[in-house]
């Protein structure tokens, strides 16, 4: 059980986040879609703590983080729990794929060299990299890239994963490859916050979803209620579009 309190942050005079309150299952795969700037990315960069709210209380299984003042043993904590998927890969240039999913287990969890490895081939496996464990970043598409990044937030055994639009850096041809790995994730239980633009996809695969708007949420349903049943005026004029031509294009 996942439980957000609270969550508030602004930016200079700009209200990003509006007293944000959530409580999500373990397993669920909660979509948070919206217009560009109406928080999302920032949601959940708060939640890693990567952004500094004003205040806000994160609760995993029992914990609680204050998320505006953690110490650093805190914050080491909290990113034990956590494990995040960029928009932009973010994956070390001068390491190779193996190596980058190995870094968190080194760093954050303590593992051995061995024991970080073992799990790291496994993750790379899962996702249908290991042919190419020992490539460096510039040697693998874009596709690859987010494959390996998937990886390594996976090879965390997170409580919750972050995925921050994990496909918006791709060419439309290389989409598929790394929706397919997420929804594996999502079908082996991982409890998720995903970010998206791919509403047909998000209509597949999320148990809930979210409709940001200005920093607050003002929608939050199944997948049915929000993109065929919404309820506030500005969720119907954002889903129009995409439910008058819904087809799914991306078949589980």
């Amino acid at each position: 059980m996942i439980e957000i309190n609270h969550l508030s942050m602004k930016f200079q005079h700009n209200r990003i986040l509006d007293d944000i309150n959530l409580t999500v299952a373990k397993g669920d795969v909660v979509a948070i879609i919206g217009s560009s700037g109406a928080g999302k990315s920032t949601l959940l960069r708060c939640l890693n703590r990567l952004e500094q709210p004003e205040h806000g209380e994160l609760r995993i299984n029992g914990q609680s983080f204050d998320l505006a003042r953690l110490t650093r043993r805190e914050l080491v904590r909290l990113r034990q729990q956590t494990a995040m998927v960029f928009q932009q890969f973010s994956l070390f240039q001068q390491k190779t794929a193996l190596e980058n999913v190995m870094e968190g287990l080194l760093v954050v969890k303590k593992y051995s060299r061995a024991r970080a490895k073992e799990i790291a081939l496994a993750q790379l496996r899962k996702v249908g990299m290991l042919a190419r464990a020992d490539y460096y970043p510039k040697q693998l598409s874009g596709g690859q890239q987010q494959r390996v990044g998937i990886a390594r937030a996976l090879a965390m055994a997170p409580q919750v994963l972050l995925l921050d639009e994990p496909t918006s850096a791709l060419d439309p041809e290389l989409v598929t490859e790394v929706l397919d790995v997420i929804k594996q994730a999502a079908q082996e239980g991982n409890t998720m916050l995903l970010v998206s633009h791919e509403m047909d996809f998000v209509r597949q695969v999320a148990t809930r979803v979210l409709f940001l708007e200005q920093g607050k949420i003002i929608e939050n349903g199944t997948e049915q209620q929000v993109f065929d049943n919404p309820v506030h005026e500005r969720t119907k004029a954002f889903l129009a579009r995409y439910n008058r031509r819904f087809e799914p294009e991306y078949v589980i």
